[in-house]
């Protein structure tokens, strides 16, 4: 079993980027669970058509802790297991807590147990930085693998940096690695080129450019991902080769993040700064 967390900055197209590449996975064939570590809950939206899911959180606060497994998972596009931890009431708490809350509560109820055959779990993590219980997934060795979502603009390249570094850190001590970065475009001047140059000096890979299409946000609309809803469509082709590269990748490395002078840098030499 691949235990992979996607991390990048709000608002990158994260969520999306995670649950198309989920599909193009379990359109394999794989078994996956995936845990919506965002207190929006909107991790697993299209992968179960647009259904509502009651967050871990919630559950608990409704009906305490005497739960099964069916009481937080639901089953998703080609089977996939999908659970949201949610987070506190509005200005009460710590968002984080719902993560470690959550997968406490999934381990104590056998959801990663060899009887379950999962293939891959995936963490879908907010976050521009890794901290707190936003941290708690490659903090105790729950994901192992990273993937950072991200998009040649500037804000979107220091949160990887700043993610880098979180990784970098937690890796000194423990398992886990980098797998790439995943550029979702946005359509910025060289940008193909600018996420090249940035994973090359992170010591990673660029593992796929996601193209910008509309299409995105039409299957958003109707509540699907691409794959579900338009498989011949050139985009759901983009996701399947993300899903194929994640799946066939073995460069997992210890980011070495840049320093802020060496990021303005490298978007002065690209333009971007101009």
């Amino acid at each position: 079993m691949r235990k992979i967390a996607i991390y990048g900055k709000g608002g990158i197209g994260k969520s999306t980027t995670t649950q198309n590449t989920v599909a193009g996975l379990a359109e394999a064939g794989n078994k996956i669970m995936v845990v919506g570590c965002d207190p929006k809950a909107d991790s697993t939206r299209l992968l179960l058509g647009g259904l509502s899911q009651n967050t871990v959180l919630d559950t608990l606060r409704m009906e305490g802790e005497d739960l099964e497994l069916e009481d937080i998972v639901k089953q998703g596009f080609k089977n996939t297991i999908c659970v949201e931890s949610g987070g506190p009431e509005p200005g009460v708490g710590c968002a984080g807590r719902g993560i470690i809350t959550s997968i406490n509560m999934l381990e104590q109820l056998g959801a990663y147990a060899d009887s379950q055959a999962l293939d891959y779990v995936f963490y879908d993590v907010l976050g521009d930085v890794v901290c707190g219980g936003f941290a708690m997934p490659i903090r105790e060795g729950k994901a192992e693998e990273i993937y950072i979502v991200v998009s040649g603009e500037m804000m979107a390249m220091y949160a990887a940096n700043n993610i880098c570094k979180g990784i970098m850190k937690f890796a000194e001590a423990g398992t886990v690695r980098l797998g790439g970065l995943i550029c979702n475009s946005r359509k910025v001047d060289n940008e193909l080129e600018m996420i090249q140059a940035l994973a090359a000096k992170l010591g990673t890979q660029m593992i796929h450019f996601v193209p910008r299409d509309n299409m995105v946000q039409k299957a958003e609309i109707n509540r699907k991902t691409v794959i579900e809803y338009d498989p011949a469509h050139n985009q759901a082709d983009e996701y399947r080769a993300l899903s194929k590269k994640i799946s066939e990748n073995k460069m997992l490395v210890i980011p070495k993040p840049l320093t802020t002078e060496e990021l303005e840098n490298l978007l002065m030499e690209y333009g971007i700064a101009n």
